[in-house]
């Protein structure tokens, strides 16, 4: 059997399709933070899960993109939609898998690299994530949200412990982002007004 590989890709920037111009993607590393820890009685370290270490994002561009420097700046942890669309293909079996990755953030360095007349040239795109979600074949395979503590693996929220034990639930955290005066769980009662 063998693996299947990108045949091609497309690029979107808040629904702003860049085929043909954007040339490589940096895909978002996910890493867990790990912490080495000893205690007495222990034979060595084990390394203890602390959460998840920053995602990011860089993108090459084949020359000057106005659209993404327009997004430069942005005041939301949130405010820059990226969407990479891969196809991925066995070259035993033929079949095609297709692979999402729509990413939010904003951008953290916009590199126009070098000027010379008559050759080519690149824009370097780096953007820190707050959020992050694979489908794969028409599944959600993996989903992040830093900001509110969701962290979906092959259908499993691993987190769902984590924010019942503080007292946060991931159904309200959409209602705080959308509306005013919401009763949030854990607060006795009294409402969160914003």
């Amino acid at each position: 059997m063998l693996p299947r590989k990108l045949k091609q890709y497309h690029v979107f920037s808040d629904a702003q399709s860049y085929l043909g111009e954007a040339k490589e993607v940096a895909l978002s590393k996910i890493a867990a933070k790990m912490e080495e820890y000893r205690g007495g009685g222990m034979l060595g370290p084990v390394k203890v899960d602390m959460g998840l270490e920053g995602l990011e994002i860089e993108v090459t561009y084949g020359g000057l993109v106005v659209g993404i420097l327009r997004q430069m700046g942005m005041v939301r942890h949130d405010g820059v939609l990226l969407r990479f669309n891969g196809a991925y293909q066995s070259d035993d079996t033929g079949g095609v898998t297709a692979a999402e990755l729509i990413v939010r953030g904003r951008h953290e360095e916009i590199d126009p690299g070098n000027a010379k007349a008559g050759e080519d040239t690149e824009w370097k795109v780096k953007s820190t994530l707050s959020y992050l979600k694979w489908t794969i074949g028409g599944r959600v395979e993996v989903e992040i949200d830093l900001v509110n503590c969701i962290y979906i693996v092959g259908g499993v929220d691993r987190m769902a412990e984590i924010r019942a034990a503080i007292g946060v639930d991931s159904s309200p955290l959409a209602s705080l982002i959308s509306g005013p005066n919401v009763q949030v769980p854990g607060l006795g009662g009294f409402g969160l007004d914003l």
